[in-house]
């Protein structure tokens, strides 16, 4: 016991110490310094992989408003022109007039994969110099209740970047409703 602790026991009566003595029983005294330690706690590991994970889903889910079903509610075929660029460009677009130059394909990869090689891929291509791409983002034939996982995803992710002036629902040649044309900025521009 502590200094004070004996001090205090040794200052009550026989009785008393005796009957505080029976109360305590089989308790197990302090170690010499006083303190209690307690065993030590494996806790499993969390990957902060997990952390990250949601926190992104977290974030797109407040930024990244996209329905699935935004297109087919309308009947129309999905696109997007920049203001200022005519509808003439995006007719032609839409005709195969443009040759696509390059080509990306996004199957099987997840929101926040898709998400980056898209970043890459719009880079690489303003890097080369290339004006018209194909992405390819599927129809989601293949995935849970065949709902398109990452094709509005994509459509929102062209509107928010600098260099895409115009896209379109590829052709059925192209890729129909799994794919689409993007019209890039001009290097010089």
């Amino acid at each position: 016991m502590s200094r004070v602790g004996k001090s205090r026991a040794y200052a009550l009566p026989p009785e008393e110490r005796e009957l505080f003595l029976t109360e305590l029983g089989n308790v197990i005294p302090l170690t010499p310094h006083g303190r209690f330690l307690p065993s030590p706690v494996q806790l499993p590991p969390v990957p902060l992989s997990l952390f990250r994970d949601e926190r992104e889903v977290i974030h797109e889910s407040l930024h990244d408003p996209v329905r699935w079903d935004a297109d087919t509610q309308t009947g129309e075929e999905a696109a997007y022109v920049r203001p200022g660029i005519t509808r003439q460009t995006l007719r032609n677009l839409r005709q195969g007039n443009w040759v696509a130059q390059a080509e990306l394909d996004l199957h099987g990869l997840t929101r926040a994969e898709a998400k980056r090689e898209l970043a890459e891929f719009l880079y690489e291509c303003k890097r080369r110099g290339a004006r018209c791409v194909r992405i390819i983002h599927g129809k989601g034939l293949g995935s849970v209740n065949r709902e398109p996982v990452l094709k509005l995803h994509v459509r929102y992710w062209l509107t928010q970047r600098d260099e895409v002036l115009a896209y379109v629902q590829a052709r059925p040649v192209d890729g129909g409703g799994g794919a689409v044309m993007v019209l890039l900025k001009s290097p010089h521009a």
